[in-house]
């Protein structure tokens, strides 16, 4: 363990987050440990404001302005990883052909 910091930004949120032990965590290169910890991130930005509307959102903003930017980067990921709720979604590969 080389610092602090290390263990409050990697470690506990591999093992709280990912149920993954000490000893997997020893075992565990640390590119594929930030992997995990980047992908951990992406997930929990991609989730973070599911359930609530636009409207809910402009309230929450009104006492916590930072809340705006954390929708905007909500926003994105979801442009980024889902479809579009408008968007037809494919059920089979035989409908990309």
């Amino acid at each position: 363990m080389s610092t602090s910091t290390e263990m409050l930004n990697c470690y506990i949120p591999l093992m709280k987050e990912l149920g993954m032990s000490w000893n997997d965590i020893k075992a565990t290169p640390k590119l594929e440990l930030n992997g995990l910890i980047g992908a951990l991130q992406e997930y929990n930005v991609l989730h973070s404001f599911d359930g609530y509307s636009e409207g809910q959102v402009a309230d929450m903003a009104k006492q916590n302005p930072e809340v705006r930017q954390q929708w905007a980067d909500y926003k994105e990921k979801r442009r980024k990883y889902v479809f579009s709720e408008n968007e037809q979604q494919i059920k089979s590969f035989s409908e990309l052909m």
